[in-house]
């Protein structure tokens, strides 16, 4: 079973059809017992860090994904869900992230035409060998739309990038967690063979 945590942060439905489209048995849920007993869990999300973060605390779930991530389950972040992995965000100074990796999440830089947040399709390269994009050709086009991007501390977990102001970090596979900064929901084939690599993960 597959379990996307609902926190009310968007995308959820996306992300569920889309599993459902690949035959997967998958729960938007945030109830903690559910969580913890799935055979991998989806972290999705769009919006602002800051009130993600308050959500969770909320719910009683920042101790829950911490757990998740001890029990080595398979953990997949996405867009917003891949920013709270990490330690902390401009948007929102002051709050932490859940810190289950080190980086931090910096504001896309403006000027020579680009349009913030950046929306659209964009090329991946792989600096490092990663296990979601296996049988996907480097160059690749996926769906992004964000204001912010992950300048991880260790190059060696960054498995895609692409270019928009900054290298953003587009992807990262650190053992059992991984996380896109895009969304493979919404970016058609490739994004439908990143998320069956997840579920073979």
């Amino acid at each position: 079973m597959v379990a996307i945590i609902d926190y009310d942060a968007g995308n959820i439905r996306s992300v569920e059809k889309a599993l459902l489209s690949l035959g997967a048995d998958a729960v938007v849920t945030s109830d903690p017992k559910e969580i913890l007993e799935a055979d991998h869990v989806i972290l999705p999300g769009v919006g602002s860090f800051g009130s993600a973060m308050e959500q969770l605390k909320d719910r009683g779930l920042v101790e829950v994904i911490r757990e998740v991530a001890r029990k080595n389950t398979p953990l997949l972040g996405i867009c917003l869900g891949l920013q709270l992995l990490f330690e902390d965000s401009e948007e929102s100074p002051g709050v932490e992230g859940l810190g289950l990796l080190r980086g931090h999440i910096r504001r896309l830089p403006e000027g020579d035409g680009r349009k913030i947040p950046h929306i659209g399709w964009n090329d991946l390269s792989y600096p490092n060998q990663g296990d979601l994009f296996r049988g996907i050709t480097e160059g690749c086009y996926v769906y992004f739309v964000h204001s912010y991007y992950l300048e991880a501390d260790d190059p060696s977990i960054v498995t895609a990038t692409c270019e928009y102001g900054a290298c953003v970090h587009a992807s990262i596979q650190s053992k059992h967690i991984y996380a896109c900064q895009f969304h493979p929901e919404k970016s058609s084939t490739v994004g439908l063979t990143i998320l069956k690599n997840f579920l073979e993960s």
